[in-house]
């Protein structure tokens, strides 16, 4: 505590204003004292709520409390600490569960109960735990502020323990532990500076989260391919490695099993999944559902490489915008160490809903639906702490930022959406329509797009896509003038549509081959897909033309969900092409160049 302190002014809903004697900065935590009801004649311990600086006018500072405020009254003292709002970062962050302060939710349970109390903060690491640590320098040694002092096992990964990286400069290491078992709060190394000071390290150190973490020589453009294993996604609108997408769409729309056939299967390292002000039926259905998902990259539960941040829309709302930068933080973290990190904000919604309360507080000019002015320079800051970096020594690290979207009604053309697609990579948009017609996962194929290069040559994405978006004109001419107003050759080009949708777009989470698709295979049956697509067909009626593409959707839809190059798969990649064989005519001219 800086020992600055002041006296609450005025309270309204979750702001204080405070008039403070002292020095005051922005973003400082603070904390708001309030007595205990007296029960049963005996006055218990008076409360401290955090709560975190947002505005400062002369001698008066509001104040935005992470917890209810009922109870706060005007003369209430407050306490600045002197810091800013910061996460505990080390070993023994995987795995667990935290609330957007840090907090771990089931060591608070544990303590609080299932109704948790206010005002009581817990240890984000364990303390007691013994850590394994293996020095990696020497005595005379001259390191930086992140730079690897010795390493600790944390699952299947080599935790790096690093010098903290708020000591700028050039440091000598003056001693540092042998190898055996410490804990966090164990000093394993000691540090000079250039004036002889001496500074102990230990294994955990805190960090701002509203401070990116800018530990690294160089910053690259992301161009590598981030693949999840969902044909739609990685063949058509794919998402890079260190780059960002959003995924808006209305309610129940399959964006908490999308997040999750993603968290399984992407290529990263660790998971890191935000839910931020989401029903809390939905959270605990993430918090019971993520460890019995089994990790295929290990067999074992995917917690093991797994972070939740959770506040649900019952939760005070200041928790929202923390929980936001807490997870974002612990990405940047463990980027530090050379690995690729997947974040998943679920929702962004949820947290420009808070900060449009807020700024409502605050008396701020609202901009358009009420939401803040800064609104969209608040959502691109976050996103841009996405990134693909060099380290100094060598290594390259990544974190890849996923958001989704819950307009109301699902209207792309509202503020948050909007302001999300002007700064991401790659757009998702989910569709009513098609999650209530059962086409999963419900990315709409015509207003999606991505900035990003797939896994598959563009012109031939193009190509393929090109069916897609004719068969959906035909689609809607036919709607208005019957099938019989529409060509044969029109009717045809509906089908290649209809039937890439089906075999290709469309893809069961819940079927044990179909849920995961490898690059290698997606490759392999596109090019099988295209080659049908390319072809001529000539049919003498439409009957006999919707049954044939039946029947050959089938096949493939047989095929889809056949083991990889086994018997079976052989087999039924036979018949698909004794099929189009029969009744192709030769291949489109135009086709030639794309299918070369």
């Amino acid at each position: 505590m800086t020992g600055t302190k002041g006296k609450v002014v005025a309270v309204n809903g979750n702001m204080v204003s405070v008039r403070f004697d002292g020095a005051v900065s922005m973003n400082e935590v603070g904390f708001v004292k309030v007595a205990s009801n007296q029960v049963a004649g005996n006055q218990a311990a008076d409360k401290q709520l955090k709560s975190e600086v947002i505005r400062i006018r002369g001698d008066i500072s509001q104040l935005q409390v992470f917890e209810i405020t009922k109870g706060i009254t005007v003369g209430d003292e407050v306490e600045y600490s002197g810091e800013m709002l910061a996460v505990e970062m080390g070993p023994g962050l995987l795995g667990q569960v935290f609330d957007g302060l840090q907090n771990p939710l089931p060591k608070l349970a544990e303590v609080a109960g299932n109704f948790l109390e206010r005002g009581v903060y817990l240890d984000p690491l364990p303390v007691d735990t013994q850590w394994a640590f293996t020095p990696s320098v020497k005595v005379g040694d001259t390191v930086e502020r992140a730079d690897t002092l010795g390493t600790v096992p944390e699952g299947a990964f080599t935790h790096r323990i690093m010098v903290p990286f708020n000591l700028l400069g050039t440091y000598t290491v003056a001693s540092v532990k042998a190898a055996g078992s410490y804990t966090i709060r164990e000093t394993i190394a000691e540090l000079k500076d250039e004036k002889g000071n001496t500074i102990p390290v230990k294994m955990s150190f805190s960090w701002p989260v509203k401070r990116p973490i800018d530990c690294f020589v160089e910053r690259y453009k992301p161009t590598e391919p981030m693949v999840t294993q969902v044909r739609l996604i990685d063949t058509f609108f794919p998402v890079a490695r260190g780059g960002t997408y959003c995924i808006p769409g209305p309610f129940g729309a399959g964006k908490t099993v999308l997040q999750q056939i993603t968290s399984q299967h992407a290529d990263v390292d660790i998971v890191i999944l935000a839910a931020c002000g989401e029903r809390a039926g939905e959270v605990v259905e993430t918090l019971k559902e993520f460890p019995e998902l089994k990790d295929p990259k290990t067999g074992h539960s995917l917690m093991e490489r797994t972070i939740i941040i959770c506040n649900t829309s019952s939760m005070p709302v200041a928790s929202r915008e923390a929980s936001v930068y807490t997870a974002v933080t612990l990405a940047e973290y463990y980027r530090q160490m050379g690995l690729n990190i997947l974040l998943l904000a679920d929702s962004t919604s949820r947290w420009a809903q808070a900060m449009r309360e807020m700024s409502g507080r605050l008396e701020e000019i609202p901009g358009e639906e009420a939401f803040p002015a800064y609104l969209e320079s608040t959502i691109a800051s976050f996103y841009e702490r996405a990134g693909t970096v060099r380290l100094r020594d060598g290594a390259i690290g990544s974190v890849t930022i996923g958001g989704t979207v819950s307009p109301a009604g699902g209207n792309f053309e509202e503020p948050v959406t909007q302001a999300t697609l002007k700064v991401v990579g790659a757009f998702h948009g989910l569709s009513r329509e098609r999650s209530d017609a059962r086409k999963y996962p419900a990315i709409h194929p015509l207003d999606s797009w991505s900035k990003y290069k797939g896994i598959i040559a563009a012109e031939k994405v193009e190509y393929a896509h090109g069916f897609m978006a004719r068969g959906s004109e035909v689609e809607q001419m036919m709607k208005v003038v019957g099938e019989e107003g529409t060509s044969l050759d029109d009717y045809v080009v509906y089908l290649k549509g209809d039937m890439l949708d089906s075999v290709y777009f469309q893809q069961n989470s819940f079927d044990a081959v179909d849920a995961a698709v490898s690059p290698e295979r997606q490759t392999y049956t596109f090019k099988i897909l295209l080659k049908i697509l390319a072809s001529q067909f000539t049919f003498p009626d439409k009957n006999e033309a919707r049954s044939w593409f039946n029947r050959l959707r089938q096949k493939f839809l047989d095929f889809n969900g056949s083991e990889w190059q086994s018997e079976r798969f052989n087999s039924l990649e036979k018949e698909i092409e004794s099929t189009v064989a029969a009744q192709s005519q030769g291949l489109d001219k135009a086709a030639e160049k794309v299918l070369a």
